[in-house]
């Protein structure tokens, strides 16, 4: 995978640099502690990488209670 500007990542994020660097490492948390990748991904790819990947896909949203983050993967439109 190559390297992704936060301009293309900021708008998955509402805009917030602090809401994408919670959402990166909290799905980078869940890739490393076993849970499936949503994407194709190389095996030499690092968590944080994937977890990118997964959001500038729009495959993994957050979702927003009080004050904290939940993550829970997009359901595929049909």
């Amino acid at each position: 995978m190559s390297h992704r500007s936060v301009e293309k990542l900021l708008p998955r994020s509402g805009g917030s640099v602090y809401r994408l660097i919670r959402m990166a490492a909290g799905r980078a948390l869940e890739i490393s502690e076993g849970n499936p990748s949503l994407i194709n991904n190389s095996s030499t790819d690092k968590a944080t990488t994937i977890a990118l990947e997964e959001i500038l896909q729009g495959k993994i949203e957050v979702k927003q209670a009080k004050d904290t983050l939940s993550f829970a993967e997009k359901p595929e439109s049909e």
